[in-house]
Parts: structure tokens; sequence; C-alpha cells
């Protein structure tokens, strides 16, 4: 075994030569002194004997039986006087890491790490790699045992103290309880408050939907009732100069295109009654998908149209009319359209008198006559009508 000697150092940590001949020593600029040989390795280490003294601990409890018989001649010199000084040094480190013991708030009894035991947990740790994903805590351990290794190495001072009074170990981790069986129920149970009347509605305010089933507004539509209305607003202004009037002139009104509601009816009996004939009610699509099966036209709080479905799964248009001094408004177009839209994929059906202007309006979107019927409206209208008793069958195929 080469000759080892043993450098002079500042700290704790001493420097070790290797395998190093005599040669003439020299003073560098920082006053230590160098051996200035090409093959030289000088490692740092620890000074503490920790992994030197549990080496040779484990050495001598795993001795068998033919080592201890072969005696004492064939041990080495260093083996023999470790073999003497090694109860002593171990019953000493045992003393030092009890006085270095703290009991934690669970009761444990716990003490700080050696040296050897950190580099030994990093070199334990390092070696799994990949082969098992650790726990956030293991991770958190591990990184702070290799900062702490780090600093000792570089000789941060200051950075390496720990507060022995603040050790404590992870508490016990109870095994996972089954809730009550009543406590999901009870939770069901508890009855919250609807917005609207809460007291959180109270401060930030509630305002009732009025648009219920809202299909679309149309703010720009200018049809002949609605110019009429404003010439008399105006004639009436200029009539009555000195009545208060609002310099801004009224608040426009969009058309509002909303599904049935029960509030609707009567009005869309009325209108029905007006463009076909007396006795039709269509209450009965209040109790289906009105909102698939009606399109009605509002302006304010009147009904200027109404387009009807008889069903979704029949798709047959059953009545399509709009109030007088709206016709030219393209608000039948526009009725026609969503009632299409809310039925998709579906083809479309409906019966139109053969005198009726609507068959250009059913053209346009893409309706084809598949039957004529002679006498379709006898049964409905009066023998004096204007209106064909005849009709065509239109479908729009889809």
């Amino acid at each position: 075994m080469p000759p080892f000697r043993r450098a002079s150092s500042k700290n704790e940590d001493e420097a070790y030569v290797e395998g190093v001949p005599q040669a003439k020593r020299q003073k560098g600029n920082s006053g230590r002194t160098v051996v200035p040989c090409p093959n030289m390795r000088v490692t740092r280490t620890s000074m503490s004997l920790d992994g030197l003294l549990d080496f040779f601990r484990t050495e001598i409890e795993n001795r068998t039986p033919d080592d201890l018989t072969s005696g004492p001649e064939e041990a080495s010199y260093f083996e023999r006087f470790m073999g003497s000084v090694l109860p002593e040094c171990l019953e000493i480190r045992c003393q030092v890491q009890d006085s270095d013991s703290r009991t934690d708030n669970f009761g444990t009894l716990l003490r700080p790490l050696s040296r050897y035991e950190v580099s030994a947990a990093i070199k334990y740790a390092s070696a799994l790699g990949a082969a098992a994903l650790p726990l956030p805590a293991q991770a958190t351990i591990l990184r702070k045992l290799q900062l702490r290794r780090e600093r000792r190495r570089t000789d941060i001072q200051g950075l390496d103290f720990v507060n022995h009074n603040s050790l404590t170990s992870v508490p016990p981790q109870l095994p996972p309880q089954q809730p009550p069986s009543g406590i999901f129920d009870s939770l069901k149970s508890i009855r919250t408050t609807p917005y609207e009347m809460s007291f959180l509605s109270r401060l930030c305010g509630y305002r009732p939907s009025t648009d219920s089933g809202l299909v679309a507004v149309d703010w720009e539509t200018r049809s002949p009732w609605i110019e009429l209305m404003t010439d008399v607003r105006n004639h009436y202004s200029y009539a009555h100069p000195a009545s208060s009037q609002s310099p801004e002139g009224p608040v426009p009104i969009p058309i509002r295109y909303v599904s049935l509601q029960p509030s609707h009816l009567q009005q869309v009996h009325e209108l029905l009654a007006r463009v076909f004939w007396d006795g039709i009610n269509v209450s009965d699509l209040l109790q289906s998908s009105s909102e698939r099966c009606s399109v009605i036209a509002m302006y304010g709080k009147i009904v200027i149209g109404a387009a009807l479905l008889s069903s979704p799964q029949e798709a047959y248009i059953t009545y399509l009319a709009v109030r007088a001094g709206w016709h030219n408004s393209q608000v039948a177009t526009t009725m026609l359209y969503h009632l299409i839209m809310l039925n998709p994929h579906k083809d479309i059906t409906l019966h139109v008198a053969a005198n009726n202007p609507a068959m250009l309006l059913y053209n346009r979107f893409g309706f084809k006559a598949e039957e004529f019927i002679t006498g379709f409206y006898e049964d409905y209208l009066d023998s004096q009508s204007r209106a064909s008793m005849n009709a065509f069958r239109l479908r729009l195929r889809r």
C-alpha cells in the first residue's frame, strides 16, 4: 500500500495525498502548501469516522468461526488496532448521538443525521433513479440533504444551522375512514333558496326575464303600421306644441320572435280567425314542444304574426299568418325561416290554396309541389269566400 501523507488545512476537513513521492514544497499566493506533482490526486473528505466505524463493526459481527480460529497472527496490525479501540469509539459515538438527540411533539426520540448517513441516503436515492417515483415529501427531504452536503463541501459557514428543538417526525397516518351512512343524505336534503328570493338578489338586483322562449330580435324592420303610428305622433305634436313631448322622440321598439306562451293564446286565436276561419284552437301546442313548433312575432305586447307546426314528429305547417298592416315587412319570411331552423334534418310539408300569394314565399325556401287536391278547403271556407277551395301539397326535402 502506498504511503499516505496528510497536508495541513484550515477547516475540519483534511486533504489526503495518495502515492505522492517526496518533493520540494512551495508556498502559493494563499499561503497554503502546494505539492507540484502532475499525478497528484487530492480528495477532500470529512474527518468523521462514522463510515469507518460502521465498516469495522460490520466486519467483526460477520466473522465466521473459521476466521476466529485462524488466530490473531494472520490479522494485520491495523485490524488488530481497530479491534482494540473499536468498542470505545462506538461507545463514545453513542454518547455523542444521545446528547444530540431530542424528543419531538409525538414523543419520538430523534437525532440529526451524520455526514456518512447523509451521503448514504443520497447515494441510495440516486441509485433508485426513475425506477420508483418518490413521494413529494421524500423528494423534498432528498433535496435538503443534497443542499446540506454541498454547503459543507464549499465551506459555507452559518447556513447549516439546525435547531434541534424544532426536530419533528411525520405524524402517524390514520387509515381512511368511511363517512357515516347518513351524511350524504343529509347533504342532499339541504334546501337552497332560489336566487330570485335570496338576500343576494336583494343586494345585486333581480330582473325577471321577459323574453321567455326568445328566438330572435329585429330592430330594423319598419312596417306600414309603424310608419302610420309615427305619422300620428308627429301630427299630434304639431297640433299640440304646448304639450310635453320627449325631445328624442318615442323609444324604438324591436320585433321579438318568441315561442308560443299562454299569454299569447287569445291574440293568436283572434289573428287566425281573421286570416283563416273561426274555431281554431292551438292551445294543445303548449303541452307539446312549443319551443320547436311555434314562432310568434311580437311588437311590444301585440301579436303581429304566428307560424305553427302540428308536432315535431310530423313537421306539418298548420298555420302561417301575419297581422294586417305588417305585410311586405319580411315578418312571414323571418317566422318561416326560424321555424325551419328549429326542426333540422326533417322534411316539412304543408297545404296552400291554389290562389294564395304565399306560394311564392314557399318556393323561395325550396318547397316543391307534390300533389294538387281538388276541394281541399270546402269543409273550412264559406262558399262565398274568394279563396280557392283547391290546394297544393308542398314538401321541403332536407
